[in-house]
């Protein structure tokens, strides 16, 4: 018997789209992007940032890649195309890459002059915060721990 539908349960039509979002993740190009990104971007100011991935480099292709996509299925999740419970269940991977950009995308909004730099990322990513607290209460400050010690011994110094 088929589970039963509740307002709180996601639809065919949002259950759907986070496949297609997942089927994207897998695409070759985005799969090395984001390979490379977990591995390597550990900037700490924007200078660093267009040091590891200057505009018009395949590392700062490879930046933009991962940047582009989860800014756009955070824009989709905000407007409510997707399941938020659905979405904070089965992908955290954008909130490890807000929290590299997080201490310097003011600076990256000025430079840009675009107060919407990341907005989508920032808005989806504050409200995971308070999603994982109300579940399970020291959850963040433990992945940024975790996510503190995979920088280099030279990106802490």
């Amino acid at each position: 018997m088929p589970a039963k539908l509740t307002e709180t349960t996601p639809t065919y039509e949002q259950a759907q789209l986070q496949l297609q979002l997942f089927e994207q993740r897998r695409e070759a190009r985005l799969r090395e992007a984001r390979d490379w990104f977990s591995k390597n971007y550990f900037a700490t100011n924007m200078q660093e940032s267009m040091q590891l991935a200057a505009p018009g480099t395949e590392n700062g292709a490879k930046v933009m890649m991962v940047f582009s996509y989860w800014e756009q299925a955070c824009a989709l999740l905000n407007y409510g195309l997707l399941h938020e419970d659905l979405f904070f269940e089965t992908t955290g991977e954008f909130f490890g890459v807000w929290e590299r950009v997080r201490p310097f995308v003011a600076e990256g909004r000025k430079m840009f002059t675009n107060p919407g730099f990341l907005a989508h990322m920032e808005k989806a990513a504050g409200r995971f915060e308070q999603w994982c607290e109300a579940r399970s209460p020291g959850q963040i400050a433990a992945m940024r721990k975790f996510m503190e010690q995979m920088k280099p011994k030279t990106a802490t110094a």
